[in-house]
């Protein structure tokens, strides 16, 4: 008998769509109500003792929050609920360590977006090459981008359908995501080779076996000298506000353009990130990464009055270039798409990966020269080579002498025995 290798696999798909003016302020309110009952469900549980921060006591109090402010009603009651479902998530991933606790949800640097838990509720219909409808909840019946084919109609079954959405708003107006749940075959195990990785700002992906994937600016000059200008203007026009003034049309509109070209130069690093990461996961069957504390990193030098920093400038621009590289959204993409492919991506202890020589395996103070050359100041060994190079050799190395951590996804890794020896890192 056969073993079925199938297995169901969730994947989302984002298309932009077409609304009206009053469609867009429905979606709006929708958005706020949503915000608002998730601030209201904090408040609740901060209050509540610990005995009744239930799930049931904390479905009345929103249903009798629903009844009592009426803004509230124009949220459809299956996206309340699914307010209240990723609220408790939240606290779940909480207790389990892998998020911080939540909080509430300011006006400005929240993203807006509305649930949709019921695929049913969609009734998704293809009208045109490039356009198809959809039924939003409290909104009607609006247009969407078509662009790519949707298990819809006769082509929807038990295992290929659509569960759900998520309307989210961006610079460029809302977008629909569909929650997509299909059936694949599992993929068979990678063949292909291990490779260590390094992960920088002026080489942003070094492997080991000295190939690099560098990247040009996300913006062109004219569009750096461009945002330079709309952001002097905005803080030109800031200035001339006064306290508790409502903001100006004009600079909302200064505001609206900065921050489209931020989401311009967002959006080419999302696309250079998912094309190199996908060359990799199949490329090499095992992926070994560093196991980077990236907020860490990232933490202000200031100090405090009785012990001010040193280096704040430096530090805050070096800060700003890291968060710019996007270290762990790439280690994400390679998280599912190694297992997409049926490889593994792997975490190794990150200290003194840059500082050891991949050659004598010795660290001695002085090795890495400059941000690109290292050369080994041990006696008996003087091997010099780029420093990443190095690096992502020392990455791989740490991996095949069995000082790997958990896999992160795809097949499980086995750990060799300290006692043999090991294969060459390079």
């Amino acid at each position: 008998m056969s073993r079925d290798t199938s297995v169901k696999r969730q994947f989302g798909h984002r298309a932009r769509l077409a609304l009206s003016p009053s469609e867009v302020s429905k979606t709006d309110d929708q958005a706020h109500a949503a915000r608002t009952l998730w601030n209201l469900l904090h408040a609740w549980w901060q209050m509540m003792p610990k005995q009744k921060r239930t799930l049931k006591h904390a479905d009345a109090a929103i249903r009798q929050a629903r009844q009592d402010i009426d803004f509230l009603a124009v949220l459809p009651a299956q996206a309340a609920q699914a307010v209240l479902k990723t609220y408790f998530r939240a606290w779940k991933n909480c207790w389990e360590h892998r998020a911080d606790a939540p909080n509430f949800k300011g006006r400005i640097r929240t993203v807006m977006s509305v649930d949709i838990p019921q695929g049913r509720d969609l009734n998704i219909a293809r009208v045109h090459r490039r356009w198809g409808q959809v039924n939003l909840p409290k909104v009607g019946r609006v247009r969407f981008r078509w662009t790519k084919d949707l298990p819809v109609g006769k082509h929807a079954t038990a295992e290929n359908r659509i569960t759900g959405a998520r309307l989210v708003k961006d610079v460029l107006g809302w977008h629909i995501a569909f929650r997509v749940q299909t059936l694949q075959a599992a993929p068979e195990p990678h063949q292909g080779p291990d490779i260590g990785i390094d992960v920088g700002i002026t080489v942003p992906i070094a492997l080991s076996n000295g190939e690099t994937y560098e990247h040009d600016e996300w913006l062109t000059p004219k569009e750096k000298t461009r945002l330079l200008h709309l952001e002097q203007r905005a803080a030109q026009r800031k200035q001339h506000r006064k306290p508790g003034e409502h903001t100006s049309r004009r600079l909302h509109r200064t505001y609206d353009r900065i921050a489209g070209l931020r989401a311009k130069a967002k959006r080419r690093a999302l696309d250079w990130q998912h094309q190199t990461t996908t060359t990799i996961a199949r490329t090499y069957a095992t992926v070994v990464v560093e196991a980077l504390t990236i907020p860490n990193m990232v933490r202000s030098a200031r100090g405090t009055i009785e012990a001010p920093g040193k280096n704040v400038a430096q530090k805050s621009g070096l800060n700003r270039s890291i968060s710019r590289e996007a270290w762990g959204r790439t280690v994400t993409m390679l998280t599912y798409k190694t297992a997409r492919y049926g490889g593994t991506l792997v975490k190794v202890p990150a200290p003194n990966t840059s500082r050891r020589c991949s050659a004598c395996g010795f660290t001695t103070p002085g090795s890495r020269e400059s941000q690109a050359v290292f050369v080994c100041k041990n006696p008996d060994c003087g091997w010099s080579g780029n420093a990443d190079h190095n690096a992502a050799r020392n990455v791989l190395h740490l991996y095949r002498t069995g000082l790997a951590l958990v896999p992160a996804a795809g097949r499980a890794v086995v750990r060799r025995a300290k006692r043999v020896k090991p294969a060459a890192a390079r």
